[in-house]
């Protein structure tokens, strides 16, 4: 379970600040990746707040937990940054370049400039602020986690959205991803305009009913 501990050892170390960034949907066949960074006030490190202990990994957590933890994320950021890469992004610079375009963004989104930046995963690349990267982040440090939890509810609500748009695609239920009803959509309906052309897109690759 995440906890604090990275965020603590951060500030020991002279940092005024920690930002945690994380992104949805990279494996996603449709639509963009969203990245969210966040800073929590440093008071929420010594004593937690009984709500972050249940943060985890947003893909460990059930929709109706992220929603309501959410709320409480949103009442407690010192500063919340949203960054976006957009499917043709993803195609022209391949999804990792993507990835890491829309966590800068996200950063660059935040109200206040953090003395640390902590990446589930890499550190950002050619940035002007220290970046820390993390494995298995989103289940080690609470800020990447809530972060990600974020992310996942507002890609999620995204999807939703394009659901009423483009019908006939499943994206309510998949979110995009690749399941056996999206290919078989896709084979059927043909790509949107917000498919990634890039990625193999064909009915071979689903799973074999």
């Amino acid at each position: 379970m995440a906890d604090f501990k990275i965020e603590k050892a951060c500030l020991a170390q002279g940092h005024a600040s920690v930002a945690g960034v994380d992104e949805v949907g990279r494996g996603s066949l449709f639509g963009p990746v969203v990245a969210v960074a966040l800073v929590f006030p440093s008071r929420l490190f010594p004593r937690r707040p009984s709500w972050t202990k249940e943060i985890d990994d947003s893909k460990r957590l059930a929709a109706t937990k992220r929603e309501r933890l959410v709320r409480e994320i949103l009442a407690e950021t010192q500063a919340l940054g949203v960054g976006t890469a957009s499917n043709a992004e993803i195609d022209a610079l391949n999804v990792f370049r993507a990835t890491e375009l829309a966590m800068k963004r996200a950063v660059a989104d935040l109200r206040l400039e953090p003395g640390i930046v902590l990446v589930d995963g890499l550190p950002l690349k050619d940035v002007d602020y220290p970046s820390m990267g993390v494995r298995g982040g989103d289940r080690k440090s609470v800020s990447i986690a809530a972060a990600s939890i974020v992310a996942k509810v507002l890609r999620d609500g995204l999807m939703n959205l394009y659901d009423t748009i483009f019908g006939g695609y499943g994206l309510a239920a998949h979110k995009g991803y690749g399941t056996e009803e999206h290919y078989r959509a896709i084979g059927a309906l043909g790509p949107t305009g917000l498919h990634r052309v890039s990625f193999d897109l064909k009915i071979a690759r689903s799973p074999k009913p």
